[in-house]
């Protein structure tokens, strides 16, 4: 038998028995789309947190002043500590660890107002990275770079919301607002961003200026010295460097300020590198938990493919004997049944991911939650599932077949006759 016969044979003997080999096409497809939009729906929270978790910033530590719990160089606890503008050049320094860290001071009782429209919102300094480091993509115009900070040049980055507030007509950049009487001209607008935290208050509705012009014009007010900060945004070099970058900050400031280093009181810390490993062990354990919910479903559907196939090749002993009969050997008959389950593999799991893959694309033209970026779905899974299936169907049509195949014509032909 050529090649070209034993495929026309594979074809005409699936059309044949049409039930069956539906039935197995569809064991293999439900499957493999089952676990597909698990893992999916799981990979989509994923993605969607760890989205809303850089929108407030890129692996950042926010250090806040705070009050002393242990007694050090024998001073009490209980003491009261601020951060000041001559404790970031020592972090810098001496704080290796760290890709950036930066002063920010703010103030919410400045007076805002346009040619158009007043406004109360929060109004923050800080250097250039801060732009990078609190994920403000620019809109229209540029953020202020250290020239203006060197300069203290009288400029402003606006938030897309309060931009809309202040300009209604649109098309802010270049114009004038003013804080407090003095005038400012909007350099730029942070692009609209969605962020589901924060320590001050949303981006949206703040005003940016650099660092040396909030302190000159807007300081901290008494009983507050007037070089204070209101906290320090850190930057850990990796990940991995997240831990260290933190325990110098603590030990400098420890050092400035006359408090244990260990005293986590008098230096709390959002770390929301802390905040991401958290949110991704649980993440894993819910793709672990739809992982295996989706094991468990693709061995039932396999269970279904192998009842379906052992009783395909049981009915077809009778076939077997007469091909051995008039001929055939067992290699061209084991040949056939190979290639009819790669084939009814091959079209179900192809079927099965492409209507796993279209019902993501339908999932996702829908609007999402904040933390959920929709159905993503992995050629991995998809392939390892249809891997898993069609190794099960394969083990189950083969076997019987081999045995079938290794008897004598005659007794197959009397075996297909008793059942």
């Amino acid at each position: 038998m050529t090649f070209r016969d034993l495929i026309s044979d594979v074809f005409r003997t699936l059309w044949a028995h049409k039930l069956r080999t539906a039935l197995t096409m569809f064991g293999i497809a439900w499957g493999v789309v089952s676990i597909m939009l698990m893992v999916a729906a799981g990979e989509g929270l994923r993605v969607g947190q760890e989205r809303q978790t850089e929108n407030l910033g890129k692996n950042i530590m926010i250090v806040f002043p705070g009050r002393t719990s242990l007694q050090a160089g024998g001073l009490a606890a209980g003491r009261l500590v601020r951060w000041d503008t001559t404790d970031i050049p020592a972090l810098q320094q001496e704080a290796t660890m760290c890709r950036y860290v930066l002063p920010e001071l703010e103030q919410n009782d400045i007076r805002i107002r346009s040619r158009y429209n007043d406004a109360a919102v929060l109004v923050t300094g800080s250097y250039p990275p801060f732009q990078d480091v609190r994920s403000l993509a620019i809109a229209a115009g540029r953020y202020y770079n250290w020239d203006d900070v060197a300069q203290t040049r009288h400029v402003a980055f606006l938030g897309s919301d309060i931009a809309k507030q202040l300009f209604p007509q649109g098309q802010p950049v270049g114009e004038t607002v003013y804080l407090n009487g003095m005038p400012f001209t909007v350099i730029g607008v942070m692009l609209k961003k969605k962020q589901n935290s924060s320590y001050d208050g949303w981006d949206v509705n703040k005003i940016f200026i650099p660092f040396t012009a909030m302190q000159e014009l807007f300081p901290n007010k008494p009983p507050l010295r007037p070089n204070s900060l209101d906290q320090i945004i850190a930057v850990p070099k990796s990940v991995q460097a997240s831990d260290d970058c933190k325990w110098q900050i603590r030990t400098v400031l420890a050092r400035l300020h006359k408090f244990d280093p260990h005293d986590k009181e008098a230096a709390p810390v959002w770390d929301t590198v802390e905040d991401a490993k958290a949110f991704r062990q649980m993440t894993d354990g819910m793709k672990i938990f739809l992982g295996a919910v989706g094991v468990v479903t693709l061995l039932l559907g396999g269970l279904g493919v192998m009842n379906v196939m052992l009783v395909a090749v049981r009915e077809r002993t009778r076939e077997i004997g007469v091909r051995k009969a008039i001929g055939a050997r067992s290699g061209a008959i084991l040949s056939q049944f190979f290639i009819e389950t790669v084939i009814i593999v091959a079209v179900s799991g192809g079927g099965g991911l492409a209507i796993a893959y279209g019902i993501c694309a339908l999932v996702d033209l829908l609007p999402m939650p904040d933390f959920f970026a929709g159905l993503l779905p992995t050629w991995r899974i998809g392939l390892a599932a249809v891997g898993l299936l069609g190794a099960i169907a394969v083990a189950a049509a083969m076997y019987p077949a081999r045995r079938a195949a290794s008897i004598d014509p005659i007794e197959a032909l009397r075996f297909e006759a008793g059942g």
